[in-house]
């Protein structure tokens, strides 16, 4: 339940919030219009398709990991890595091409380096979360090329805040029974604001039905397995954080500070545990109301310090650093004629190393730069259109420092890439509309993606990159139809998106010892492979009022997706794709009242590469129920949640330890949340 004085502020967004903004408030029946003061547009609608968490719905299914928060959303599924990591994966593309952003800024991470390494971020700090499927990279960069997940926190406060006000939570339960306790206090005179925040989660090993090795994998080392229990999948998440603005009728400034720290082992190696830590600094401003030929200029930068230490039989093996910076400015121009539009720069640099014996990747200096422009037309009532285009220069500055297993890593390499994108929305009918994009997208490869070459102990994998690759290269097209007719409100869309030169890490069905050389027991071995691969698929999703009788209100929520995904250089299906998936929830509300239950069907996964094995479909129930009261002027929600309350045996096709690591078994979790 949100806090009155936030939700008397109207709702920020960035400029990716787009028209199909829609939450599925877990216990709210009617939808809500949603309004967007962050677009740089204004409140017009875009063609890409959007979706937004936040309130109850985002509280509900909020679990320890970013990944795993939103992997029932349609087009996203998660990179499931056990309890401690998940980064989220939109239409079947993950890592560098699925730009994650906190406030609208990128906080530098290693979580798109490996499946292992977490997004340094607890989504109990999240105030809302915006997610946007299919290229992205007009405003937030190459990297984008599949989705941006943005994240806000209100850190750095953007509206006045009158008086003290705050939150706090409490949960206990799950598969990995968690205990976790969150709380944010935020003050100010109408002119001078600050915000507070602290978070703590621990959980212990999962729980899993039956035992946690299928038939495809091999036994594990010490041939003593625990059945039901997912091994060496405990940890624990702390953060927190400090930051304040100064507000004025016609913008704002601010700063913010914070940290996280985190503890979890590695499900694919018994002894490996992960050791994570960041500090995150931040600027945001924005001044409106301008005279001249910009009406708004909006400045947001971020400075990181991260570190990630991967220890094995209590010894560091590797230590990840990455530090960098990123910084952005966006001016909205006075209208010209019919046109209203934006344009940006962007800048970027990160300091990447990898210590130790088992470093399987070199030193890296990566800089990048880029222009940006986005600009929209009312061509007549009922259409309005929209083009842009992206310019990025990036330069990749290797150092291999005497390693000869680096020796591709002697010289920088750059890169220069661009992207072209149009939408358009056409109204058919106050009920009906279409929306469709076209763009053409450019990537440049990572550092990773050149110069890995080395075993990775976390993930048991022999990764291989080549540093000859070229820039990543897609065509993608979007046309989805709109209906809302006060009963149903939703969307049916497909999708399309042609890689010329798709870079992938495919697995060579060799396996390799840690020094690189054939044997038969080692383990397997992948490279980053520059290949043609064409992604289709649908997503669907509708909210349907059911009606209210003397037993509360009603409503139905349906949705699905499919990705099929094809290497098109050797005909075979690519990896770690998510099969079919149906969702069905039924949404009860009575007075304080509201709980719904909610069924998940996924098909199995017969589409993998010969070198890889599927997965079995499953059918999965969940239900939840919470009591919304009043204790004096403060505002509580008490709640219960389970999942897989069958405990069907769950592995995420989308994951590269499905073999070894299945998803959580049957689930109870209590909570409590407060806010005044």
């Amino acid at each position: 339940m949100p806090c009155p004085a936030l939700s008397r502020r109207p709702l920020r967004l960035t400029p990716i919030a787009t028209a199909l903004l829609f939450a599925s408030p877990v216990f709210a029946l009617e939808l809500q219009p949603q309004v967007i003061t962050g677009n740089p547009l204004g409140n017009s609608q875009l063609a890409s398709p959007t979706t937004v968490l936040e309130g109850d719905d985002l509280l509900l299914q909020q679990q320890g990991s970013l990944g795993e928060t939103l992997k029932n959303q349609p087009g996203v599924s998660s990179s499931y890595f056990g309890p401690g990591a998940s980064r989220p994966i939109i239409r079947g593309l993950d890592g560098d091409r699925i730009r994650i952003l906190r406030n609208g800024v990128g906080a530098l991470d290693a979580s798109s380096l490996s499946y292992d390494h977490a997004v340094p971020l607890d989504p109990v700090n999240v105030e809302r979360i915006e997610i946007v499927r299919g290229p992205a990279a007009l405003l937030y960069g190459g990297n984008a090329i599949g989705g941006v997940v943005n994240t806000f926190d209100n850190r750095i406060p953007t509206q006045a805040i009158e008086g003290i006000h705050g939150a706090g939570e409490l949960r206990y339960g799950g598969a990995d029974t968690t205990r976790s306790s969150a709380g944010k206090l935020e003050a100010g005179n109408g002119t001078f604001a600050l915000h507070l925040d602290a978070n703590a989660r621990e959980f212990n090993d999962l729980k899993i039905p039956g035992y946690a090795r299928d038939r495809h994998a091999p036994q594990s080392e010490d041939g003593n397995e625990k059945k039901g229990r997912l091994g060496n999948s405990n940890g624990r998440q702390d953060g927190g954080s400090v930051g304040g603005s100064y507000t004025w009728d016609d913008g704002y400034a601010g700063l913010s500070y914070s940290n996280y720290d985190a503890n979890y082992g590695s499900p694919a190696e018994q002894d490996v545990r992960i050791r994570m830590k960041q500090d995150h600094y931040a600027f945001a401003s924005e001044i409106r109301n301008l005279q001249g030929p910009f009406s708004s200029v909006k400045i947001d930068a971020g400075y990181t310090d991260y570190e990630h230490r991967e220890i094995e039989g209590g010894e560091v093996g590797t230590t990840f650093k990455n530090k960098g910076y990123e910084g952005r400015v966006e001016a909205r121009h006075v209208p010209l004629g019919p046109l209203n539009g934006v344009i940006g720069a962007q800048v970027n640099r990160n300091e990447f190393s990898a210590l130790g014996e088992e470093a399987f990747v070199p030193q890296t200096d990566t800089n990048s730069g880029a222009l940006f422009i986005l600009e929209e037309v009312q061509a007549y009532e009922q259409l309005k259109l929209s083009l842009g285009g992206r310019l990025e220069h990036t330069v990749v500055d290797p150092h291999a420092q005497g390693n000869e297993r680096f020796a591709a890593a002697e010289r920088s390499k750059s890169f220069t890439a661009g992207s072209l994108s149009s939408g358009a929305v056409l109204t058919l009918t106050p009920i009906w509309s279409l929306a469709a994009t076209l763009g053409y997208t450019e990537r440049a490869p990572t550092f990773y993606e050149l110069y890995a070459n080395g075993a990775h102990v976390a993930t048991g994998t022999y990764e291989v990159g080549n540093a000859n690759l070229s820039k990543e290269k897609a065509v993608s097209s979007d046309l989805a139809l709109r209906f809302d007719n006060g009963t149903h409100k939703g969307s049916v869309g497909v999708f399309y998106s042609h890689f010329s030169n798709y870079i992938g890490l495919l697995g060579t069905g060799r396996t390799l010892n840690d020094e690189g050389e054939a044997d038969a027991d080692g383990i397997p071995e992948y490279t980053y492979s520059g290949v043609r691969a064409r992604f289709t698929g649908f997503e669907a999703k509708d909210h349907w009022t059911l009606g209210e009788s003397a037993y509360g209100k009603f409503a139905l929520e349906l949705s699905g997706d499919y990705t099929r995904a094809t290497n098109l250089d050797s005909g075979e299906p690519l990896p770690r794709i998510a099969p079919l998936r149906l969702n069905s929830g039924l949404l009860w509300e009575s007075d304080r009242w509201q709980a719904r239950v909610d069924v998940q069907h996924a098909s199995n996964q017969g589409r993998v590469p010969d070198n890889e094995s599927g997965t079995n479909g499953y059918t999965t129930v969940g239900a939840s129920a919470g009591y919304h009261f009043d204790v004096g002027s403060s505002q509580w929600l008490a709640f219960v949640k389970g999942d897989n309350l069958t405990n069907q045996t769950v592995r995420y096709a989308s994951s590269i330890l499905r073999n070894i690591a299945p998803a959580p078994g049957r689930g109870i979790e209590l909570g409590l949340r407060t806010t005044f």
